[in-house]
């Protein structure tokens, strides 16, 4: 195959100068013309603007050209389909060069093939079949099968032996007369039938036609049956078949990630279309370059986020923007190369809004691009009770995602952590994470770290912006999804008021979306939403409870919505009840020397244990109460187990990560660790150390500036 010239651009010649034309002395006119033999229809065009000059073409200009150098004028180069070096052209009708035609051409049919690609006098390669009285059956690929005749046989042959056969004759009915060939110095030249290389996104169009496509293998899944290839191109992807024998693997030398060249028949099936193999091979070298930086430029052409006007006016959103959209390109090039998706999220109202935005974004491209049942492969959510990514959650995760690579030829997914994920407790499952090329983003509004970002593709956090956690990340994955698919904006709009309600911001996007869904939910109404989830998210434990939870967020019927939310409601607020009918008495409270007060609960012991409300909601609670008793003072609640203690505050300004660190270093051989956000948030210890970091806790708090 011949490649242009690119110094002359297949000219041949190079462009030196130009003058001006001799012959019409650069006025681009004929100076004299024999009318005479003007075609009549041309001769009033003629008469009204002159005849062109013949020698410049009516550009009053001469090129002054030379030999190209760089192909000798050929404007084109050919390279040895053997080795690949340029050559000046053909050997004997052949791409091969000087150094390779000195030896013999043997040629390989590949398994499309037929009697068209076969040439009279060639060489090919073959493997004999069986054994006749009349001579010796080969066969050429798998398709085609030809007779050695004994009579041009000198030798005997033996089944499944390679040999070297000459085409001497192709009779009628397309039967070959062979005649094999003793040959030891040879180039063997692999022959493939010539087709059209169609993209996946037209296959549509060429139902029963044999052709070839290229691109990457993104998954492989052995049926009792065929072998099933998914193949991606730079426009899309296709499912297809390739068949040994029942249940055994096709083609084993292929693995996912390789580029190939597949030729197959497109079949029509009930749920689309389908390549049925009849050849595939692994591309390599510059071909392989080639086809891979073409589709992943395609692909980034095609993950790009939707440009979206934010549904509430904040400038925190604007400056996150472009974070924003970098999550969401990565998650749509998950969903468009055939990478399943992992979702994980904190188990609590904020969590589960912010991830069942995304994922009512993502499940439709994602059945769009794998079929209707795309989502039970490619996806899954999964809820942290941590509000950070345990080395639980990913060791989990690690042993499905490798029993998924094992079982069905998939690759490791992408992790997509919301309401958890900035954190440095979050580093030690990430590390485990990265050593499995697993790819990570988070959206997050816990006070981050910047460790974080050595192990995330990308990362959405306000603090970055000069946010705070008043912005959550129910308010963000809303916005991130309609980044991903703006047309799940209606069923999702309500999320963020609920995430809000949950979290308790007291932002001012947290209003603006609060007033936007008024006039379907008012407060109340978002208020048992976010406490339903919570009770609902408790009794879960690791279940992502999708039809409950779309149930409790109104996806559903309404009527079963609005039964179930009040339910849990009823249930929840009673299970609350009976808590702080327990706690309230045991809460010890003094005032502090900033002048907040100071109010403390032994959760392990004066609390009800393994049930609803937990350790966190239940100091929250408290703190609510004392809050509401107190109005208008500083107020700071400390609920405290065996090794660990759980912090809210109001109108205190604390940065309890950095109390966090500070605790770590100061107590020698406490163990200290944890965070949250900047006043609210939990700290775990060893036991034997709790009164020691419980003290240095309390002055810590005790000397920080109240509002």
């Amino acid at each position: 195959m011949s490649e242009k010239c690119e110094k002359c651009d297949g000219r041949g010649y190079d462009i030196v100068d130009t003058k001006k034309c001799p012959e019409c002395k650069g006025e681009g006119k004929s100076k004299s013309f024999d009318l005479m033999k003007l075609p009549e229809k041309e001769i009033a065009n003629f008469l009204k603007n002159g005849s062109s000059c013949a020698k410049c073409g009516g550009t009053g200009e001469i090129q002054i050209k030379e030999e190209c150098m760089a192909c000798s004028g050929k404007g084109s180069f050919y390279k040895c389909k053997t080795c690949g070096v340029e050559i000046a052209g053909l050997y004997n009708g052949e791409e091969v060069c000087n150094s390779c035609a000195k030896k013999l051409i043997v040629y390989k049919l590949d398994d499309t093939c037929d009697i068209n690609e076969m040439e009279v006098g060639k060489l090919y390669h073959s493997i004999v079949r069986n054994i006749a009285d009349f001579g010796v059956f080969v066969d050429l690929n798998s398709n085609m099968r030809g007779l050695i005749h004994s009579s041009n046989m000198k030798g005997s042959l033996d089944v499944g032996q390679e040999v070297i056969v000459n085409l001497k004759e192709i009779k009628q009915r397309g039967k070959m007369d062979l005649a094999p060939v003793n040959v030891k110095d040879y180039q063997t030249i692999e022959l493939e039938k010539s087709l059209p290389l169609v993209l996946t996104s037209d296959l549509q169009d060429h139902v029963g036609k044999t052709l070839k496509v290229q691109g990457e293998v993104i998954q492989i899944k052995q049926t009792t049956g065929p072998t099933i290839f998914t193949i991606a191109d730079e426009t899309g992807q296709i499912s297809s078949a390739a068949f040994a024998s029942a249940g055994e693997r096709a083609y084993p030398q292929i693995e996912s990630d390789m580029i190939v060249v597949a030729i197959g028949d497109i079949t029509s099936r009930r749920d689309g279309i389908q390549l049925e193999i009849k050849d595939m091979k692994q591309l390599s070298g510059e071909k392989e370059v080639e086809v891979r930086k073409g589709i992943e430029k395609a692909l980034d052409d095609r993950a790009v986020a939707h440009e979206i006007e934010f549904m509430v006016e904040s400038e925190v959103l604007e400056k996150l923007r472009p974070a924003m959209m970098e999550v969401a390109k990565v998650i749509r090039r998950a969903i468009m190369t055939s990478t399943p998706i992992l979702l994980r999220h904190h188990a609590d109202a904020d969590g589960m809004t912010a991830a069942v935005a995304i994922e009512r974004a993502i499940l439709p491209l994602i059945r769009e691009i794998n079929g209707s049942d795309g989502e039970y492969h490619f996806y899954k959510r999964a809820p942290s009770k941590a509000p950070f990514y345990e080395v639980t959650d990913v060791v989990r995760d690690i042993n499905y995602a490798l029993e998924d690579v094992a079982r069905h030829g998939q690759r490791m997914p992408l992790v997509v952590n919301v309401d958890n994920g900035s954190t440095l407790e979050d580093v030690p499952a990430m590390k485990q994470a990265q050593v499995y090329g697993i790819e990570m983003v988070v959206v997050d509004h816990h006070h981050p770290d910047a460790e974080v970002d050595e192990y995330l593709a990308a990362h959405v956090n306000p603090a970055h912006v000069g946010g705070d956690f008043g912005m959550t990340a129910g308010m963000l994955c809303t916005e991130v999804a309609r980044m991903i698919n703006p047309e799940v904006e209606n069923e999702i709009k309500h999320l963020p008021a609920v995430a809000a309600v949950g979290d308790r911001s007291e932002a001012d996007e947290a209003k603006a979306f609060i007033e936007m869904v008024s006039d379907k939910y008012n407060l109340q109404d978002l208020k048992n939403i976010a406490l339903a989830l919570d009770f609902e998210a408790y009794w879960l434990k690791f279940n992502s409870g999708k039809g409950i939870i779309d149930d409790i967020l109104n996806f559903g019927d309404t009527t079963i919505h609005k039964n179930l939310v009040t339910l849990l409601c009823q249930q929840a607020n009673g299970m609350i009840s009976d808590q702080m009918d327990v706690c309230m008495s045991h809460v010890k409270s003094q005032e502090l020397p900033n002048g907040a007060m100071l109010n403390v609960l032994d959760v392990e012991n004066y609390a009800h244990k393994f049930t609803f409300p937990a350790p966190g909601k239940t100091s929250g609670e408290v703190h609510d109460r004392i809050c509401k008793k107190f109005e208008g003072k500083p107020i700071i609640t400390i609920g405290y187990g065996p090794d660990f203690a759980v912090i809210r505050s109001k109108d205190v300004k604390m940065n309890i990560p950095l109390m966090v660190r500070e605790l770590h270093d100061e107590i020698n051989g406490g163990g200290v660790n944890g965070g949250g956000h900047l006043v609210v948030g939990s700290i775990k210890f060893v036991e034997g150390m709790r009164t020691e970091v419980l003290s240095g806790l309390v002055e810590k708090v005790g000397s920080v500036e109240v509002e």
